[in-house]
């Protein structure tokens, strides 16, 4: 009698591969990656261009909305989370006979 074993295909993930994964499990994380992305060049327009405003203060401040910016997109990732889990339920797979 044969045993019907699962088949796994192991190789070495590359970076683009891993990238497209990790994508479709969690598709908040690219918006993340964009907004980490746009924060940091805004960033850097922003303090090329302060004025008087000292580069302490200009890093708190953008320190601050850079976590508003984490917060908010884990609460937008939360609530999506949410809804796919309570709101709009899958709907269970019948087993063929």
């Amino acid at each position: 009698m044969a045993q019907n074993k699962p088949v796994f295909d192991y190789h070495e993930e590359t970076q683009s591969e891993k990238l497209a994964r990790k994508t479709k499990e969690s598709p908040f994380m690219v918006i993340g990656i964009a907004g980490l992305a746009s924060a940091v060049g805004y960033g850097v327009y922003s303090y090329k261009n302060r004025g008087a405003m000292s580069t302490s203060v200009f890093l708190m401040q953008f320190r601050v909305i850079a976590q508003g910016l984490v917060v908010g997109a884990l609460t937008a990732g939360m609530g999506y989370s949410l809804y796919q889990t309570y709101i709009h339920k899958p709907k269970p797979v019948e087993a063929e006979h």
